[in-house]
């Protein structure tokens, strides 16, 4: 029968006398991030390679810290590496729906903005003067004037050819009109009329082709109209040419080693010489109301640049983090104006997303919120395989969009993409998106706890001296160190580890200098992270003590005392929140003659997960191996959680389930001052389980509240005694001889402990010691198999 463990076996303690600092302000920060060197190396690698798809998933549960480290990391290499171009959108003249991309060196996108409005000023201040001055409209009136000469030379022929045929040419309100002259006096209807017949004969002739030549020059003359304007815009061409040449080539020149930006001015300027007309009106310098500069036409705007990217000269590479990455946050939008009822939209109003920011840099995103966001991941992907950004709306992705909307030209992606998440987003990513592995090549996993050894324990140490210097707390004394360590095994679950849940840590130094300050202190003492840790378990114990009120209210039924026969105290962990705590729950077992079932009721009404039936199916697979190896199993048994409403799973009341149907079997009385935990194999040999030290002072709470007896304890598996970092006041309980914790390897150890007999061993003759546990069973299930072979004989017998 095991002993009960020793109370420095309990609780590992931290020497506060193993520091030589008097308090953490002595202490230096970390050179690098404690435990992480094998993830750091992986982020390094995924850097350093220029390779696609070598981008990088870090895998760790939320609180470790995985976010500051990678951001922190990826900064500090950024700003050793060479600062990406800038990027801007430009008007395509040719293709107004297309916008052109187009990359400068860093702070040129801003002066070529700055450079375009003034050019614009200028011109729209030179072309009218232009126009205004002398010289052009002398040259406007020579040109009016020849046409004008022309015409009326026309007419003064046409004139004197009617003079000499004695006819006249009148305008009329209805047009031209000719008629014959005699004495200086034109014609009336009636002397026409008294005419003789040759003579009319002649004047109809002579109208004949007076009219037609008159129709000739009225023909010529929209023709001469047409060529006055042509001459007149070439005039305009010419004079707007020359005025413009300068400051357009002025600009040419300062941009001559970007080919781009050269082929847009030719493309400026021919479209400012196809619009003199809007730049004929000298612009208002009127202000609003507000005072504020009058805005640009809206012609205008065409000539406008829209700085997409911009980036301080040698400011290193980019590192973005996007919390809130939605398809408009991350891959850019297109906005649009409200005009005369109607939405319309251009160059100047695409707007970049993260990925346009990042670009020549890193985009660091969280796994989980981009899967969350429609079309998100979607998008990313397909911009991480194209090695472009595109710019779409939701709409036109999906085919939805009818009208016409803009098509900015794609945009080079040189960035290398971050992902942060946990294991299981990672695993279902491998699992089901087929693009995933040759996108995120490399793995970093961020570890959840280290060592505890002598040096990191020391290194712990400078980690609370630079988490209480990041986050301005009070400094902390070496026994108040000592305490959180002891508190961090706690948090790994584990006394032979220190936790690296970086959340935790952080909450618990918070706290703990909360409490110093409320007390005035200077530092922080080993008293004030002792008060955060007991503040924090009584903000989150009510669910826990509502439980144990109703099992000393007997409205749940656990007994703490005597001796029952098929009745154990099994011990679970429940969660509530980000809070987990134990709770004893009584397993009852019944067994009758059968045919070898033994019923798990709790899978029978499909409140039992799949971890637990396979825990019951492997304790009835022992009982078969063990006792009934050359004779059948004459055996029904059932097994159940009394009093639970919920699911049950886990396999870590398997060696509960085993006690309490060994001891219906063998009709032993099992001891109620005492509770089991641990799972079993076919072999009979207890292993290991989770949350150890919540479920002892789950049961350890239900005893003091009713009275510590001195016989009261748990039994637990052997391999989890490394993981007790137990309560103060538990650890004082079993010093003084008032609770015990007992270590069992195997179910024939817990059975002689709860039952008070020896568990037996097999004779050579097969059988068990006489008067054991075992014994007890293997007769019980003799006399179930003699009992059905009798039944069958007589079934079998004739009548």
């Amino acid at each position: 029968m095991p002993d009960a463990l020793d109370p420095p076996s309990l609780r590992r303690r931290c020497d506060p006398a193993q520091f030589e600092f008097a308090t953490t302000a002595d202490l230096p920060d970390l050179a690098e991030p404690m435990g992480q060197r094998r993830a750091l190396s992986a982020l390094d690698f995924a850097t350093d390679i220029a390779r696609e798809g070598y981008n990088l998933y870090a895998i760790g549960e939320p609180g470790t810290g995985k976010h500051s480290l990678v951001r922190e990391a990826l900064l500090r290499r950024a700003a050793g590496e060479s600062t990406p171009c800038d990027w801007c959108y430009l008007n395509n003249f040719a293709e107004p729906h297309k916008p052109l991309a187009i990359a400068l060196a860093n702070g040129r996108a801003q002066a070529l903005r700055g450079d375009m409005l003034s050019l614009v000023q200028a011109l729209r201040a030179i072309v009218p003067e232009t126009v205004a001055s002398e010289v052009y409209r002398s040259r406007v009136a020579e040109i009016e004037q020849g046409y004008e000469r022309r015409q009326e030379d026309a007419f003064a022929e046409i004139h004197e050819q009617a003079r000499r045929e004695n006819m006249s040419i009148l305008h009329t309100p209805g047009g031209f009109g000719i008629a014959p002259v005699r004495n200086n006096e034109v014609l009336g209807p009636e002397e026409y009329e008294a005419l003789g017949q040759e003579e009319r004969q002649r004047i109809d002739e002579i109208t004949a082709r007076l009219r037609e030549r008159l129709s000739q020059v009225l023909l010529q003359a929209p023709e001469h109209a047409k060529r006055k304007r042509e001459e007149i815009e070439a005039l305009n061409r010419e004079v707007a040419t020359a005025a413009i040449e300068g400051p357009v080539e002025e600009l040419r020149g300062r941009y001559a080693d970007v080919p781009a930006v050269s082929d847009y001015l030719d493309a400026v300027r021919n479209d400012v010489l196809a619009n003199l007309v809007e730049f004929g009106e000298r612009p208002s310098h009127q202000s609003n109301p507000l005072g504020l500069p009058t805005p640009p036409a809206p012609f205008f705007r065409r000539y406008q640049v829209n700085v997409m990217v911009e980036y301080a000269a040698d400011s290193g590479a980019p590192v973005v983090y996007l919390d809130n990455p939605n398809y408009r946050h991350l891959m850019g939008r297109i906005e649009f104006t409200a005009q005369m009822g109607t939405l319309v939209t251009d160059f100047t109003q695409v707007m970049p997303g993260a990925i346009h920011r990042a670009n020549g840099g890193y985009l660091v995103l969280e796994a989980r919120k981009v899967l969350q966001e429609p079309y998100s991941w979607y998008a990313l992907k397909r911009a991480l395989n194209a090695r472009e950004v595109v710019i779409e709306s939701v709409g036109e992705l999906l085919g939805l969009a009818s009208t016409v909307s803009l098509e900015p030209a794609p945009i080079p992606l040189d960035a290398k993409v971050v992902l942060l998440g946990e294991p299981l987003i990672y695993q279902l990513l491998c699992a089901y998106d087929p693009e995933f592995a040759d996108l995120f090549k490399v793995t970093a996993e961020f570890a959840d706890d280290v060592e505890r050894d002598a040096g990191n324990t020391q290194v712990y140490a400078q980690l609370v001296a630079g988490l209480a210097r990041k986050h301005e707390l009070l400094a902390f004394e070496r026994e108040a160190v000592a305490e959180v360590v002891d508190q961090s095994a706690r948090l790994a679950g584990d006394a032979g580890k220190l936790s690296l849940h970086m959340r935790s840590v952080s909450d618990l130094l918070s706290e703990a200098d909360h409490w110093a300050r409320e007390d005035g202190a200077g530092t922080v003492a080993r008293a004030h992270v002792v008060t955060a840790v007991a503040k924090k378990r009584e903000r989150v114990s009510h669910l826990p003590e509502k439980l144990r009120e109703a099992v000393l209210r007997e409205t749940l039924l656990i007994d703490t005392a005597g001796a029952t026969v098929g009745q154990v105290n099994g011990l679970s962990v429940l969660q509530s929140g980000a809070e987990r705590f134990g709770h004893p729950a009584r397993i009852t077992a019944t067994v009758r003659l059968g045919k070898g079932e033994v019923i798990d009721v709790q899978r029978e009404v499909e409140l039992g997960g799949a971890i637990h039936s396979k825990g019951v199916l492997i304790l009835s697979a022992y009982l078969g191996s063990r006792y009934a190896a050359d004779s059948p199993l004459s055996l029904a048994a059932s097994l159940v959680f009394e009093q639970t409403y919920a699911v049950v799973d886990g396999d870590s009341a398997s060696v509960a389930e085993l006690c309490a149907l060994l001891s219906a079997l063998g009709d032993a009385p099992l001891r109620q001052s005492l509770a089991i935990t641990g799972s079993v194999n076919q072999l009979g040999q207890v292993q290991a389980i989770g949350g150890v030290n919540e479920k002892i002072e789950a049961f350890y709470d239900l005893c003091a509240a009713r009275g510590l007896s001195g016989e009261q304890g748990v039994l637990i598996p052997r391999s989890n005694v490394k993981n007790l970092m137990l309560r103060e006041d538990v650890v004082e309980a079993a010093a003084q001889g008032r609770f015990h914790v007992y270590p069992v390897d195997s179910v024939d150890a817990a059975v002689e402990l709860l039952t008070g007999l020896p568990a037996g061993t097999r004779e050579a003759d097969g059988t068990f010691t006489p008067g054991s546990l075992n014994a007890r069973v293997a007769e019980r299930l003799a006399r179930y198999t003699q009992t059905v072979r009798a039944l069958t004989r007589a079934d079998e017998s004739p009548p």
